[in-house]
């Protein structure tokens, strides 16, 4: 048996405080770097640790760094001035009638009082986020989970031998454990088609600054970085200076395979799903990955994209995962369907299945080889074959970082390339 209470670690991490940042002087620092001279002639493995390298050591230079409690949120949006006065005066009003200066009644009143402009404060804000929800549908839904009774937080997990297992680093361990159990085994070697399929087009084709200006100018700086730290805050606020470095660094991986370490790497973490908490089974793994790497599973996706809709390869009856269409339009086919049969007055059956770890457990090979037979270039292929291949991955909780294991089969939930 577990008990539902138990003493949980609390974590201190250490996080840029944007606030304090001096941009200028980083945009100084990186801008002034003559990045062809730099990454003529290195490899995309030393061309990406300079850039990395880099951006680091201004970015340390030019942004301090603060201290954060998990334990401890921020104040609530209601909570203003006005109302942490009114807080004041309540607390001091207990202690005067605690000590005789003040009735039974003048306490409730003030008591009521201070109740009554909480309330108030609270509605104004949900009236607020409410009307903002178009521009603004994190810090709605983020209000929403704050107000759900259940928390989505890990653990306690159940050991094989039955017993709790409540550090962060402990649960991280097993946690990356099953994710990893659920892997199948690689067959190994290189799938022929990397080596059989067509050549590249044409030049035209190349990864250009102004695409991956498009890209970064896209980003969404709420995000958490990948292992690599490269914030996507940092990249926005940067995105005439480094949007010519990555260019450079993209076109070079695409054009020889070759997929930098740290793209090839993820923070995974594990987000409840159903059923028991206690049971690691009953989280899922979405992956954190580097953020300049998805920028290129983007490049990746848009020639991927192009070759099969200029090529009609997806049928119409696909919904998922592509564009322009999505479950509603996924419903209306089938009703369409179902209504019009039933109107002729046939029987219908219908059929649901769901494979269990289907993204987790999916063979590289079998995804390289349909790429093949839909007549991609061969150096899209080889980086998504390169791009799969000796990835590996590390559980997160509570700022608590498993050991890392080696990923042999699926693609990175959270990634651009996979689900």
């Amino acid at each position: 048996m577990i008990l539902r209470k138990g003493r949980r670690e609390t974590t201190t991490i250490e996080v840029m405080d944007f606030r304090k940042a001096d941009f200028d002087k980083l945009r100084e620092l990186v801008g002034k770097v003559p990045w062809e001279a730099r990454l003529k002639g290195k490899t995309t493995e030393e061309s990406w640790k300079y850039f990395k390298g880099t951006l680091l050591r201004a970015q340390k230079q030019t942004i301090p760094l603060c201290r954060k409690d998990r334990k401890y949120g921020k104040r609530p949006a209601w909570l203003n001035k006005e109302i942490l006065h009114d807080l004041k005066i309540k607390k001091e009003s207990y202690k005067k009638w605690k000590l005789g200066q003040l009735t039974k009644d003048e306490y409730r009143q003030a008591t009521r009082e201070c109740r009554g402009k909480i309330r108030k404060a609270k509605a104004q804000n949900e009236i607020k986020l409410a009307t903002g929800i178009k521009g603004n549908k994190k810090t709605f839904y983020k209000y929403i989970k704050s107000k759900r009774k259940t928390k989505d937080r890990v653990g306690p997990l159940l050991s094989e031998e039955g017993e709790a297992v409540t550090g962060n680093l402990e649960m991280a361990e097993m946690l990356n454990d099953f994710f990893v159990s659920v892997f199948t085994e690689k067959s190994g070697g290189v799938p022929n088609v990397v080596n059989t399929s067509r050549e590249r087009v044409s030049l035209e084709d190349r990864i250009h600054k102004e695409q991956v200006k498009n890209h970064l100018g896209k980003l969404d700086v709420s995000k958490s970085p990948g292992p690599d730290e490269m914030h996507p805050r940092i990249l926005k606020e940067l995105i005439e200076e480094v949007s010519e470095p990555l260019a450079m660094i993209f076109e070079k991986s695409w054009q020889t395979g070759e997929i930098p370490e740290d793209w090839k790497r993820a923070n995974i973490v594990p987000i409840y799903k159903k059923g028991n908490k206690n049971n690691p089974g009953n989280y899922r793994p979405v992956s954190l990955t580097s953020v300049p790497g998805k920028i290129m599973e983007q490049v990746i996706k848009e020639i991927i994209c192009k070759h099969l809709e200029g090529n009609k390869v997806i049928g119409n009856s696909q919904h998922g995962f592509v564009k322009n269409k999505s479950c509603q339009t996924n419903l209306i086919a089938f009703f369409d369907k179902i209504t019009s049969l039933v109107d002729k007055g046939e029987a219908v059956d219908v059929i649901y299945l769901d494979f269990s770890k289907a993204f987790d457990t999916v063979s590289h090979d079998i995804l390289i080889d349909k790429l093949g037979k839909y007549n991609l270039d061969r150096a899209t292929i080889r980086w998504v074959h390169n791009w799969l291949d000796n990835r590996s991955q590390r559980v997160v909780v509570n700022g608590s970082k498993s050991c890392w294991k080696g990923i042999t089969s699926g693609v990175p939930q959270g990634s651009v390339l996979g689900p």
